[in-house]
């Protein structure tokens, strides 16, 4: 199994803060946000590689951060051609074209690089092994209002019957994480839904397309989750880090 980390954006509503410096590598606590998923990803054995992928305007300061630290599994960075906000690949685009550049073959645990979250990212694998099909991490955000915000589900079980992209009258409180298992049976579906001139950029899209023609699963957890898009949620997670356990 391949890790892929995703840190292409330029992270508009962290500017000025983020001009110089990916979100990704943003401190919390004393560690960066990629610290923290790296040290959870090197936990899980199926994982052999972790990717990094972010955009060449980025590429220095992941180069310094790989080169100041020591790793438990190898780590490679992919460098996308893009040095702006107007010419970045977008998620799923950027997804696809990794999958090509590096002609990967095996399962794919896909996690964004602004997410900080407590759970095991061993415990939504072994739910995959368990289904054998793309699976999402998915949290309860507590409110229909908050629900509005995210891409949200309907589960049927633990088989997401339909998947729904920011929708202003969400179904559920089930938000998906940005943390996914992909099969490797399900890599060459990101190709097929591109050229169908779907959109390139929110996942949801792509996961609301995929539900309908294969299984897709929903593992819900419970704990802390932090999707680091603003000034608010950077302090709020920042403060929850600062708390003594």
């Amino acid at each position: 199994m391949r890790c892929v980390i995703l840190a292409g954006g330029f992270a508009k509503r962290l500017w000025p803060l983020t001009l110089d410096r990916p979100k990704a590598l943003l401190d919390i606590g004393g560690r960066t946000i990629l610290d923290l998923i790296v040290d959870n990803v090197e936990c899980i054995a199926d994982v052999d590689e972790i990717v990094v992928s972010t955009n060449s305007a980025f590429e220095p300061a992941f180069r310094t951060w790989i080169a100041a630290r020591r790793f438990a599994k190898p780590v490679r960075l992919l460098v996308e051609p893009t040095r702006s906000e107007s010419e970045k690949f977008g998620a799923i685009r950027g997804l696809a074209w990794l999958i090509d550049t590096l002609k990967i073959s095996d399962d794919c645990l896909v996690v964004a690089g602004d997410n900080m979250f407590d759970f095991r990212l061993s415990d939504l694998v072994a739910f995959y092994r368990k289904n054998g099909s793309t699976t999402i991490a998915l949290y309860d955000v507590g409110s229909l209002e908050k629900a509005r915000l995210y891409g949200t589900v309907k589960l049927e079980g633990d088989r997401i019957a339909e998947f729904y992209e920011k929708s202003q009258t969400p179904m559920s409180t089930l938000a998906s994480t940005a943390c996914y298992v992909f099969p490797k049976t399900a890599l060459k579906t990101f190709d097929e839904y591109l050229a169908s001139g779907n959109p390139k950029d929110a996942p949801g899209h792509f996961l609301a397309w995929l539900c309908k023609r294969q299984p897709v699963y929903g593992w819900v957890w419970r704990g802390t989750w932090f999707d680091i898009g603003d000034f608010l949620s950077l302090e709020a997670a920042k403060r929850w880090a600062a708390k003594p356990r």
